[in-house]
């Protein structure tokens, strides 16, 4: 029987609404619920582990650090290039560690963030903690920000802010909380302060009669703004006795607390924002701070300017600890001790690069950051000696250090020349000088240092010209201000204050006829060349 017109018309309607279903409506369903399964597989993992726990019973005693770590990585979802968009869309916080497996810093840091996401589900902080192989998943981390490993960031609704805290479990723990809606922890019982003061280890306690006023608002404001140190409110004094047991306010009092010898800090200044974020930006350090990488940021960046470090194997710290201490106590807030393990290549020997050492002994240098200037402290290392130094450095009586090679032996066509000698041979010298300025890792300074070569070779015999040169990787001079390699200055007799830059690409006739125009021959300067004063 053949189909009317309508009927025809009907199916073909019909077969068109399927088959775009089939197309369009039921894969895009599909793609929701993988979400829905990636985070429904996770609390199934998690609940399967609570239940072997629950068996376990009172004979299994705690978890291996191993399982602990285990269950803690279970709960970070592992985030790919299909469904990393979804993830951060479909959810309204999302805290996301972009790594690198070759990554070293990945690998650290990634036991810590798994620490930091268990802490974070027991608190019941909704925060979907997760993580993304970026070197496997380009296109997503491209997508989401992810420029460098590792990278942390933070998405809430979809919108991401870089991560800006430390970089221990209970670090990240602290600056998430801070920035999805918890930047004061309240207690208000003595239970809670006591189960608290053995979860942290350094904090910001705030007193106040009620949490209202512009006291308390100052005080809130300061914890949101601070992203590494928990702060924490009470109105009940026996509370806040648990946390600072000499406690003197009995209704306003603002406290910082760390495990070490100077354990409490009082603030004392009016409770204004700016002035409670100074109180614990230039008292949350140790009285003598161990560098790591960890901390490596925040030491340098520290607005406490005036900086001491200590270098020295860690069998000959752990003998000076209690005289470091000791002398640190004395500068509180006004000088930054900072120990460095001299094993640690990748921290000591940048700076022991700058002082050209290399040494066997534990070595004392200062840092005055405000006018960039840098101290050796030459004498042995005992209390009285270390505090001489320290003193001063707060009162800019210290000579500043200048690195320098021996003094050289061997007298050649080219001069060398070192930091020591740089007044002598060149600035003092009665004869017109030019100086050639390099370092071994230039890539230029090779081709410039033979075109002087065979100038030097031109000019022999000429009394009152010498060709000299100086490695600037290894000497310093406080006239000598050069940051780009090579550098040709000509110092002539008349005026060696300002010494005349020459092209580095002149060519060999181009600095012959510059000698001979710019010699100064009766000690009178006859340059008329533009003159830079460095």
């Amino acid at each position: 029987m053949p189909l009317t017109r309508p009927t025809r018309f009907f199916l073909i309607i019909t077969l068109s609404l399927l088959l775009f279903q089939s197309l369009f409506l039921l894969p895009r369903a599909s793609h929701i619920d993988e979400i829905d399964d990636d985070l429904d597989g996770l609390e199934e993992l998690l609940a399967i582990d609570e239940e072997e726990e629950k068996k376990g019973g009172a004979d299994q005693g705690k978890l291996s650090e191993a399982k602990v770590l285990s269950k803690a990585q279970r709960i970070v979802l592992e985030l790919s290039n299909d469904n990393a968009k979804r993830v951060i869309d479909e959810n309204e916080l999302v805290l996301l560690l972009g790594y690198a497996p070759w990554c070293p810093r990945s690998a650290e840091l990634m036991p810590r963030f798994a620490e930091a996401a268990a802490k974070l589900r027991e608190m019941g902080r909704p925060v979907i903690m997760a993580k993304i192989d970026a070197e496997r998943h380009p296109k997503a981390a491209s997508l989401l920000g992810i420029k460098g490993f590792p990278t942390i960031l933070l998405f809430v609704n979809g919108s991401s802010q870089i991560y800006s805290g430390g970089f221990t479990a209970e670090e990240i723990v602290i600056w998430t909380r801070k920035k999805t809606g918890v930047p004061v922890i309240r207690l208000s019982s003595k239970d809670s302060a006591e189960e608290f003061l053995q979860m942290h280890h350094i904090f910001t306690i705030g007193l106040f009669e009620s949490y209202e006023g512009p006291e308390y608002i100052e005080f809130l404001k300061a914890a949101i703004t601070e992203n590494e140190i928990q702060f924490v409110e009470t109105n009940d004094k026996s509370v806040a006795r648990v946390l600072v047991p000499d406690i003197v306010s009995e209704k306003l009092f603002i406290g910082l607390v760390k495990r070490e010898p100077e354990r409490f800090e009082n603030f004392e200044g009016s409770f204004e924002e700016e002035k409670i974020l100074q109180f614990v930006e230039y008292n949350k350090f140790p009285l003598v701070t161990v560098l790591t990488d960890q901390n490596s940021a925040r030491v340098y960046s520290s607005p406490i300017k005036h900086q001491v470090f200590i270098f020295a194997k860690a069998d000959d710290f752990e003998k000076l600890q209690l005289l470091l201490q000791e002398v640190a106590r004395r500068y509180k807030t006004k000088i930054m001790f900072v120990y460095v393990d001299v094993a640690e290549d990748n921290l000591a020997k940048p700076f022991l690069t700058l002082f050209g050492l290399e040494p066997e002994e534990p070595i004392v240098t200062a840092f005055d950051n405000r006018i960039g200037s840098k101290h050796l402290m030459e004498s042995e290392l005992t209390a009285n000696k270390l505090e001489e130094f320290c003193s001063a450095l707060l009162d800019h009586t210290l000579s500043p250090f200048f690195k320098s090679e021996p003094m050289p032996n061997e007298k050649g066509l080219i001069e060398k020349v070192v930091g020591r000698t740089f007044d002598a041979s060149v600035l003092e010298s009665p004869e017109n000088v030019f100086l050639e300025v390099y370092t071994p890792w230039c890539i230029d300074c090779e081709a410039t240092t033979k075109q002087i070569e065979k100038l030097a070779k031109h000019f022999k015999g000429m009394n009152n010209l010498k060709f000299a040169r100086i490695d600037a990787s290894l000497n310093e001079h406080p006239k000598l201000r050069v940051n780009n390699y090579p550098t040709i200055l000509f110092y002539t007799a008349g005026d060696k204050s300002n010494p005349i830059k020459l092209a580095k690409k002149s060519s060999l006739k181009d600095m012959i006829g510059f000698i001979k125009e710019n010699m100064n021959h009766e000690g009178k300067d006859l340059s008329n060349a533009k003159k830079d004063e460095l």
